[in-house]
């Protein structure tokens, strides 16, 4: 092989390497927003997680449409799956282990627009979550819109998978996972109102391994778990600000917060919270 020829082989080599990098590079910074690694173990992927149905009727079809978006592109391009079943707590919306209760109410002028709620074990598996809407808020003619309800509902609906939130600035990026607020202005926009593919993406790495056990329901329950859901009997009024716990992070524009509580052995009560503007 001559000088020359070693030198060409030596640069496509090296152009094709930085191409590799850039493309992993690419994949790492666009698919980053993992709720600080929380997820629903699981023995094989895909796997379906159940949205209980406690939403009025007013609901019924923004849940439906935001379940199916939540599903696509397709079984074999994301792991995670919903279907909407019947809800079990249409009272206080009190979660249900191994699952997502998914309920709306006129919960009051308490400031919060809508909240997604997760409970963690120690070792990081979520054991049950339960979305709220308020329709104190909701009922009104500056969010009676279809497209902030799809926003809201599809974004605290990602949080219960363990996703984070991909902007924080109220810029779209055609994300239910971003700050963009479809209201005043922006209410006949429909933008940000489904994920886009990097949610997919993100959950694609957050459920690239299979655990021993499995937190989705039915439960299999393992070391030395209670038959109860993690956290469930402490609090009838979880709704109420006081029993999230301190408030560990929130966006500089007010309108979303992350409270934190500890529920002793290790667990954790975690409630993201969007603000009412």
């Amino acid at each position: 092989m001559t000088i020359s020829t070693r030198v060409r082989a030596f640069i496509v080599l090296a152009f094709a390497l930085v191409v590799i990098l850039a493309a992993v590079g690419a994949t790492t910074a666009l698919a980053s927003h993992s709720w600080n690694g929380y997820h629903w173990a699981r023995t094989s992927n895909p796997f379906t997680l159940k949205l209980g149905d406690n939403v009025s009727s007013a609901w019924d079809a923004t849940l439906a449409t935001a379940s199916s978006n939540w599903n696509a592109p397709s079984a074999t391009s994301t792991v995670l799956h919903t279907t909407v079943v019947a809800g079990a707590s249409k009272r206080n919306c009190q979660p249900t282990k191994g699952r997502v209760e998914v309920c709306s109410k006129t919960y009051g002028k308490n400031g919060w627009l809508g909240l997604a709620q997760i409970w963690v074990y120690s070792d990081g598996h979520i054991a049950q979550g339960a979305v709220k809407l308020n329709d104190t808020y909701f009922n009104t003619s500056k969010y009676n819109n279809p497209n902030e309800k799809l926003h809201v509902m599809c974004q605290e609906i990602g949080h219960t998978f363990g996703l984070d939130h991909q902007s924080t600035d109220g810029s779209s990026l055609d994300t239910c996972m971003d700050y963009f607020s479809n209201i005043g202005a922006n209410a006949g926009s429909a933008s940000s109102t489904k994920p886009n593919q990097h949610d997919f993406d993100e959950l694609a790495l957050i459920y690239a391994h299979l655990d021993g056990t499995t937190t989705v329901a039915p439960f299999t329950n393992t070391g030395g778990r209670g038959k109860s859901a993690v956290g469930v009997g402490q609090d009838t009024n979880i709704d109420d600000q006081r029993a999230w716990g301190k408030e560990v992070r929130k966006d500089a524009r007010g309108r979303e917060s992350l409270y934190e509580r500890d529920l002793g052995n290790g667990e954790k009560l975690f409630t993201f919270v969007t603000w009412a503007k």
